[in-house]
């Protein structure tokens, strides 16, 4: 590999809400795209996740997805289409706010390691490599589907898919299918499937479900609580953990459908079937693991980051500052993992990050 590395000030990795923010405010604060600042896209096209999520999740069934800053959702969806599919809609109102701000996005390249190299940071890709002076890393959680190891999943003879893998419920019709998990994405996926197939839902905790409206309270409050634990260097939480889930008109009709009927955890998975501590087994033909994600953060191992937990040591106004080097700045991890959370995120890490290594951009744009 060639030692050659094109030299620039800050890099965006990812092109997600997340980067799309942080490359806005970028560009806010004068610095000039593609020498000053660069975002690096692994995606094909503009998206994000969002161009990958299955074909049945619509504007209706989506948690909300905030409006980027200096332009409205709006101004590329109308409202009232909530039936229109996420996996169009999102892209098409990042593509149209990429070309009105014209942000330098250069996709696809991936990103397959950040090490330090005296003042700089050596960020190589599958295509060329870069000399960086700080890095705003935006890559989320999608590439980093988490499955939880049981015994005998390796033996199991029938399907295993993670959320990540799911498409449409249709291909499991006539099917046993147990699916996995007490968030959002697996009771979302729990009611499609159960209208096909024959379903067992299960969790290693009974989900908490709200029968009140979730306010903007209880959202700073759980952003709060996350923010805690990343300051302490502890492994973020999810933010569904701590709110609960409010009960939609869907959860309410899977009740009544008698859907809801949770089971506790499964000890081991035989060949074909599950089986409980108590000895008890099930026969079934799918696994569905809607067991969450971790973050995306193998590309930035070789800057050792991480303490002996796992965890990372965030700092700065809104926790995207990493402690240990300062010139990387994670937008998405933790408090700031949501749509809004990753929009205030982009702002104060820009703003840290250009004051950090004291560019002097030129008049703000």
């Amino acid at each position: 590999m060639s030692n050659l590395a094109y030299k620039i000030d800050i890099l965006v990795i990812g092109g997600g809400q997340a980067g799309l923010s942080a490359g806005y405010h970028l560009r806010r604060l004068g610095l000039v795209g593609g020498r000053g600042y660069l975002v690096l896209d692994k995606s094909p096209q503009p998206g994000g996740a969002w161009q990958f999520r299955w074909p049945s999740l619509t504007m209706k069934t989506v948690n909300r997805v905030h409006d980027l800053p200096g332009m409205g959702f709006a101004e590329v969806l109308d409202p009232g289409q909530t039936e229109v599919r996420a996996a169009e809609a999102v892209p098409a109102y990042f593509r149209a706010y990429e070309k009105r701000f014209h942000l330098p996005v250069y996709r696809p390249v991936t990103v397959q390691m950040v090490c330090g190299r005296g003042d700089r940071l050596r960020v190589e890709t599958d295509h060329e490599t870069f000399s960086a002076r700080g890095i705003i890393n935006g890559t989320g959680t999608w590439d980093a589907p988490q499955i939880p190891y049981y015994p005998g999943r390796e033996l199991f003879q029938g399907r295993q898919i993670h959320t990540h893998d799911y498409h449409v419920p249709g291909e499991f019709a006539g099917q046993r299918v147990v699916i996995v998990g007490a968030g959002i994405s697996a009771l979302q996926i729990l009611d499609e499937v159960s209208q096909v197939a024959d379903t067992i839902w299960v969790t290693r905790r009974p989900p908490e479900f709200r029968d009140t409206d979730f306010t903007p309270e209880d959202g700073r409050a759980a952003v709060a609580r996350v923010e805690e634990r990343v300051r302490q260097g502890l492994i973020p939480g999810s933010v569904v953990s701590v709110t609960g889930i409010p009960r939609s008109p869907a959860i309410n009709a899977m009740d009544a459908r008698g859907v809801l009927n949770r089971q506790p955890m499964f000890s081991e998975i035989t060949p074909i079937g599950i089986r409980w501590p108590d000895g008890r087994e099930e026969a079934v033909d799918v696994i569905i693991w809607a067991t969450g994600f971790r973050s995306a953060l193998d590309h930035l191992a070789p800057l050792q980051l991480r303490e002996e937990n796992g965890g990372i040591v965030m700092t700065g106004r809104l926790a995207t500052q990493v402690q240990r080097d300062p010139r990387v700045h994670l937008v998405g991890y933790g408090p700031s993992a949501s749509t809004i959370g990753a929009n205030r995120a982009g702002a104060a890490a820009a703003q840290e990050l250009v004051d950090h290594l004291g560019l002097a951009p030129a008049e703000p744009q």
